[in-house]
């Protein structure tokens, strides 16, 4: 099977694509590396002869007239929820615009389609409203798990609204044509070869700035550091889209959520902890009180559904997690100081 990854030298693509070149199938990437990090992924993806087509995903003009493949991924994006207030129109484009490419693409060439969407798609209000408090003193208690049929309706972040109008997108135009596909929702995904920032791939950060010994912040929510997420490991990613590959004759038109589950969801302050003993480290965290109204205080996925198709569930923990981005982070910490803030 002939494979095109789009946003394939970013932290997802290019793990997946070499995942997927070890497992045999003919790999190739789009991206056009605007992305910091993008040329350290793109020399992994040369030492293992996977191609790299340096080109803007807007630019259809172009995509179309690359060969044929059997299956695109989606995994282009620009990730950041606040990147809107740098450059809306770059927001637009990529998520929404490019999206629309490659389904012409696939068109074009009868190519299947794995799209990789976001957590971020469901309303804000309703994620809000599961816990009520605007400060959150103590450790969240709260044992339920988000799924497929979570409220989509409302706002969600210009970011979300890209990313779920392209869902919808693709749906609607299977409806009238012969497009086969499968949307898979992710929410915080980590691991080695991700160049975290703020606002995008925390846990990479804050392994890195522990390693530095240089200050953090909890941010919103009163800064008590009480907000929850539940994290992927990147390689359990890479096996779950593995598994809707070999499937996807038989099973696609769907739309699916894929994450850490309960069993790994921790607070920034648990998190702290974790890397704390790690490093063995202690760092200064400050406290910012005012909540971005983007912000949410809690998110831990279902994966029954994948589970129950896919026979899929996250092998690896938070610790593992941990330990994997730490030895990364070590083993290249010359040329990491670069990339990192």
């Amino acid at each position: 099977m002939k494979i095109l990854i789009t946003g394939g030298c970013g932290f997802v693509g290019s793990n997946l694509a070499i995942f997927l070149k070890k497992n045999k199938y003919k790999v190739y990437s789009l991206d056009n590396l605007y992305r910091k990090g993008s040329k350290y992924n793109l020399s992994r993806l040369k030492n293992l002869g996977i191609k790299n087509y340096n080109l803007d995903i807007k630019n259809f003009s172009k995509i179309k007239k690359l060969q044929k493949f059997d299956l695109i991924i989606d995994a282009c994006a620009e990730p950041s929820v606040n990147s809107f207030l740098s450059d809306i129109d770059r927001l637009i484009d990529t998520n929404l615009v490019g999206t629309f490419n490659i389904i012409k693409k696939c068109l074009r060439d009868n190519t299947k389609l794995i799209f990789l969407s976001s957590s971020r798609v469901y309303d804000l209000y309703s994620l809000n409203s599961l816990i009520k408090k605007k400060k959150i003193k103590k450790k969240i208690k709260l044992k339920k798990e988000i799924n497929i049929n979570f409220s989509t309706n409302g706002v969600k972040s210009l970011y979300g609204f890209t990313k779920f109008t392209s869902e919808e997108l693709i749906k609607e135009i299977s409806l009238i044509s012969k497009l086969r596909y499968i949307i898979t929702r992710f929410g915080v995904i980590a691991g080695p070869y991700q160049f975290g920032k703020v606002d995008q791939g925390f846990f990479s950060l804050w392994i890195w700035r522990h390693i530095n010994k240089k200050k953090l912040s909890y941010k919103g929510y009163g800064g008590y550091g009480n907000q929850i997420r539940d994290i992927l490991h990147i390689n359990d990613l890479c096996e779950l889209i593995h598994s809707q590959i070999k499937k996807i004759k038989l099973i696609n038109n769907e739309t699916f959520i894929a994450g850490g589950g309960l069993k790994n969801s921790v607070s920034l302050k648990q998190l702290t902890s974790i890397c704390q003993k790690i490093t063995g480290n202690k760092i200064k965290i400050l406290r910012e009180k005012k909540t971005s109204i983007y912000d949410i205080p809690y998110f831990v996925t279902s994966n029954r559904e994948v589970k129950k198709i896919y026979k899929w569930s996250p092998k690896k923990n938070i610790e593992d997690i941990a330990n994997d981005i730490y030895s990364w982070q070590l083993k290249n910490y010359k040329i990491l100081k670069n990339y990192f803030n």
